[in-house]
């Protein structure tokens, strides 16, 4: 019961505030709505392309031969990884259509395919990491739009006790709650929101790193097939 009146009284003071508290309160709502959907999303998204690396990584670990990586990466062209494999493919098979008699590529070739690799992985990290920017300026922003809310109910709570020419408890008390229920919105928008960024960044981090096992696997029987020992 105690609840319920609680529930109530917040609900009272949501519809007796004024139109630039019921703005900020309504844009913190959107804020959270938008964070909460941000997080599920991606949350289920990355947990399909970290099962999908595990994937390849296990059939990576019998790879003996070039023709073997091929299969594998048509298996998976659908997924991340798989993606990932036959952007590598293409800058090698370009390096090696430069001659139609070449089988080989030379060191600087080999350097050449290393930093494509890491831009393809940097390439597939800012895509994972698309949206996240708005849950940390959620986080950032939401205290601040709480901290605004509450400093213009304080001021027009100060304006009511000062048309009543009162300030006993039963006058200040609803104007002062009226304003700080604008804080404790922007806190329940910020918190989870700094908890869902830092927890989406650790598992693209997981991921980015299982992607550079990938690639030095990938570079272990590209070089050990491909590479000349001099130039």
């Amino acid at each position: 019961m105690a609840y319920s009146l609680t529930g109530n009284s917040l609900w009272l003071l949501v519809k007796q505030s004024d139109l630039v508290t019921k703005l900020v309160l309504l844009l913190l709502l959107c804020m959270s709505i938008v964070c909460w959907a941000i997080f599920l999303y991606k949350i289920i998204l990355l947990r399909v392309k970290r099962r999908q690396l595990n994937q390849m990584l296990q059939q990576l670990k019998e790879v003996q031969t070039f023709e073997e990586m091929r299969v594998i990466t048509s298996g998976m062209i659908d997924t991340m990884p798989g993606y990932f494999l036959k952007k590598n493919l293409t800058v090698l098979k370009s390096l090696l259509e430069h001659d139609a008699t070449k089988t080989h590529i030379t060191q600087s070739e080999c350097a050449y395919l290393q930093q494509q690799i890491e831009q393809n992985i940097d390439d597939l990290m800012t895509t994972e990491e698309s949206y996240l920017p708005f849950l940390f300026t959620s986080a950032t922003v939401s205290p601040l739009l709480g901290l605004f809310g509450t400093v213009w109910g304080l001021v027009h709570a100060f304006i009511r006790i000062s048309e009543k020419q009162s300030a006993d408890i039963t006058t200040v008390a609803p104007g002062i709650a009226e304003a700080l229920i604008t804080t404790l919105a922007g806190l329940l928008v910020a918190i989870p929101a700094l908890v869902m960024y830092h927890y989406l960044i650790a598992q693209i981090r997981s991921i980015e790193h299982q992607l550079f096992i990938v690639a030095d696997k990938f570079n272990w029987i590209i070089q050990r097939l491909f590479l000349k020992e001099k130039n």
